[in-house]
Parts: structure tokens; sequence; C-alpha cells
């Protein structure tokens, strides 16, 4: 388990500010959810993303839309047009992450390409500083 405190609005509006969160490390990604990893040219800072592209597959943005091995990606969490275009092929040990506000950042998998899935922790629970919970 590990303890992570949000400190940017890269993935507003689901996540904000001073959110935190008890994580527990990703067994085996999945689409949609919210992953933590380290940045894999500073091993000191954590980023969150969510989890598009799986092992395996493929990913394409065209035209402002991420299609997941030729179809396009159903996103609920973000209304940005995803840019730039490119492809990728997402490792068996990767997986493809995005910010949800994707024209607020792009330190994601636009410019990192694919992150491993080990180290990375996923969302266990989430709680608001102040609510009596101590790490």
């Amino acid at each position: 388990m590990r303890r992570f405190i949000i400190s940017e609005r890269s993935m507003a509006p689901a996540l904000t500010p001073g959110d935190c969160f008890l994580a527990r490390r990703v067994r085996r990604p999945r689409r949609g959810t919210i992953a933590f990893f380290p940045h894999p040219r500073q091993q000191s800072l954590w980023l969150v993303k969510r989890v598009v592209g799986l092992p395996g597959e493929t990913v394409r943005i065209v035209d402002g839309s991420v299609l997941i091995d030729g179809a396009e990606l159903d996103e609920p969490w973000t209304t940005d047009l995803t840019m730039p275009e490119g492809l990728w092929t997402v490792g068996s040990d990767q997986m493809f992450v995005l910010s949800d506000a994707r024209q607020r950042t792009r330190a994601d998998s636009r410019t990192l390409g694919p992150v491993p899935v080990r180290p990375a922790y996923e969302p266990w629970w989430r709680y608001r500083r102040g609510s009596g919970v101590t790490s």
C-alpha cells in the first residue's frame, strides 16, 4: 500500500488537488481506471493518469480521437480532443495512459510512450484530508 495526494489538475474534474488515495500495486491494468506510476525519466516524480491502452494493443490517435486496435475508444471521462496524432504499440508489460484534461498537459503516453505496469499503483480507497485517516 502507498498513499498519494493529488497536487495538480491534469485529471480534472475526476481528480482535483488535495484528493487523497490509498493505493495498491496494479496486478493487471484495466481500461478506464486510474494509475499512479513513476515518471520514466524522473523516478522520484509520480504521475497519475487514466489507463486507455492495455498490454499487446495498438493505440492510435487520429483526428482528435483515440483508437484501440482500430476501434474508437468511448471516453466518458474527457471532452477534450486528443492531440497530437501518433501510433504506439503497447508491450506485454506496459500500459498506455492519458490525462483526462488533455489540453492542460501532455505529460502522459503521448510524450512518454507506453509506461511499465510495474511498479504502478491503482486506487484502493479515496479519502479527504482531515477525514480521520492516518498513514
